[in-house]
């Protein structure tokens, strides 16, 4: 009842809205299957709705996806609705973190790591952006670099928003270690991130409030979510679940 109580307040709010104001599939419903890869996403989709991705297509030549659509353990239950579920795995010996995130997969670099576009257009200035998560992390057993002392602690995961004033997407080469810090890129106008440290049991619904650092309107919105926190280092559990459900950005 709870539940479905903040569903109706949250969908009363978003169709007060107009399209430009939410992106494509933060419901997390739509989704589809290509060569054995998945992407939140309708199979029908155009080229202006195909705005999400995760690191699938590079686990996918082995026939592993770390971010699948859910559609039986989800926020609010209904025809045709779905949730991301996001997986930090070991695919031979590599850890690789569940993730999702506005942008597109590039290509894969050696054997674990991959060249990320992170971004898509987006010019409005949400106050927050709001959801539910289910998270069910385990014991750290990968530890690397700067992060070994971390081994059999408890995964954390991540959810983030971050604008910015780009011309175009940001392209990240995983391998040289450089990622998107919303708090002190010179390029991000407004960022906000969540912490999730232990299991929530079930769904909890969230609300992250977005931190402006100038009045400039942005171009280009980073939505992501990591069931491991480090995993960019390749730190983290196998086993470590995140499920994302009904995004919504606040006014």
């Amino acid at each position: 009842m709870k539940k479905m109580l903040f569903f109706l307040l949250s969908l009363a709010a978003a169709l007060s809205l107009s399209a430009q104001d939410q992106l494509y599939n933060m419901s997390m419903d739509n989704w589809t299957k290509k060569s054995g890869t998945w992407y939140p996403r309708a199979e029908n989709a155009t080229a202006a709705q195909t705005i999400w991705d995760s690191a699938n297509k590079g686990m996918s030549i082995i026939g592993a996806n770390c971010t699948t659509p859910e559609y039986k353990h989800v926020a609010v239950a209904g025809e045709g609705k779905a949730a991301a579920k996001i997986e930090s795995r070991s695919v031979f010996g590599v850890f690789v973190a569940g993730n999702l995130f506005t942008g597109a997969y590039g290509k894969t670099v050696g054997t674990s790591g991959a060249v990320l576009n992170f971004g898509t257009p987006f010019t409005q200035r949400p106050r927050s952006l709001s959801g539910w998560y289910h998270y069910s992390p385990k014991a750290i057993n990968y530890a690397k670099g700067a992060h070994k002392d971390k081994k059999g602690q408890t995964d954390q995961a991540t959810i983030e928003v971050t604008l910015t004033d780009w011309s175009k997407p940001l392209t990240i080469d995983t391998t040289k270690e450089k990622f998107i810090d919303g708090k002190t890129n010179p390029h991000a106008i407004g960022y906000g991130r969540l912490i999730v440290t232990k299991d929530s049991g079930d769904y909890v619904r969230f609300e992250i409030p977005i931190e402006y650092k100038s009045d400039a309107a942005p171009s280009y919105v980073v939505i992501s979510a990591a069931s491991s926190r480090y995993g960019e280092f390749f730190t983290g559990a196998s086993g470590s679940v995140l499920y994302l459900d009904e995004l919504q950005f606040n006014y």
